[in-house]
């Protein structure tokens, strides 16, 4: 669970020595590589059978406008190589310290860097986007078949595990995280809120902004695409009909209130497995 939780802080550090040590190898400071040439990658995180979490990243050397641009003459597939195994190896996160035993996260010798040439994609298919995005889209409907057990909501109590069917192993887990997320020494990590995923408080996938298109990009897309289909349902001509951008309004937003009921509040912490029975003296006992 603790893994889970610190595995996107380990990402991010991995970014920022990926760029450190490809502008070492290239002879250029931190400040000047931006000029030369751009880190671009698509990432995504599967769980392992046993629940821990792992990546699949595609990454690639850009020109300094991104992939509309040519990579500098020195920007090489071994230089990239190097430099992910350098990264890898140099990133790491210090975590809390339990029961007297510090804790600190990092990646571990599973390390598997391979150049994508055409032949490697499905069908030996060209070395194109559409194709290495189906590449990497595979791990990602690999990750959601074989998960161990994550919900797609979070959880208000842990009793409701009851009511679900979930696999021995992942139930497990969950409730380790809900428990962990009564420390006061772990509250910075949230795992009640994450307890559903593991205890993992990232993002399934992610990408850098020039790798490819924008996600702004795409869901302009599908609404243009959904005014169209409402048009031609209509029986208007699709040829005619004048795409706009508006506002679609699907709902509106009331408030319902702040935080637990006390009724709520004593029943979650009459779960946690720390908690004690509430009791009152005197005038105020009820």
């Amino acid at each position: 669970m603790l893994w889970n939780a610190h595995a996107g802080m380990l990402w991010r550090r991995f970014t920022i020595h990926l760029r450190r040590e490809i502008a070492r190898r290239a002879g250029l400071t931190q400040r000047e590589l931006p000029e030369r040439a751009r880190v671009s990658f698509a990432k995504v995180a599967e769980y392992q059978k046993r629940g821990a979490v792992h990546f699949h990243a595609v990454i690639r050397l850009d020109g300094p406008a991104g992939g509309e641009s040519r990579p500098p003459h020195w920007a090489s597939a071994e230089l990239l190589t190097d430099a992910i195994r350098a990264a890898a190896t140099r990133a790491v996160v210090p975590g809390p310290v339990l029961d007297g035993r510090t804790h600190t996260f990092a990646f571990g010798r599973q390390l598997d860097i391979r150049t994508i040439h055409g032949p490697d994609l499905d069908g030996g298919q060209a070395l194109t986007d559409r194709a290495v995005a189906a590449y990497i889209a595979k791990y990602a409907t690999k990750g959601a078949e074989t998960a161990t057990g994550t919900l797609d909501r979070r959880l208000r109590f842990v009793a409701e595990l009851a009511t679900l069917n979930l696999p021995q192993h992942a139930e497990r887990l969950i409730r380790t995280a809900w428990a962990l997320g009564a420390r006061k020494d772990l509250a910075h990590l949230r795992l009640r809120a994450w307890a559903h995923m593991l205890g993992f408080r990232g993002h399934f996938s992610t990408k850098t902004r020039r790798y490819s298109t924008t996600l702004g990009a795409l869901r302009n897309a599908r609404a243009e695409w959904q005014r169209l289909q409402a048009a031609i349902a209509r029986g208007d001509d699709p040829q005619t009909v004048d795409i706009e951008e508006t506002t679609l309004v699907l709902a509106h937003w009331t408030y319902a209130g702040t935080g637990l009921t006390p009724t709520e509040q004593w029943l979650s912490a009459s779960l946690a497995d720390n908690a004690t029975t509430p009791t009152t003296e005197g005038d105020n006992a009820r």
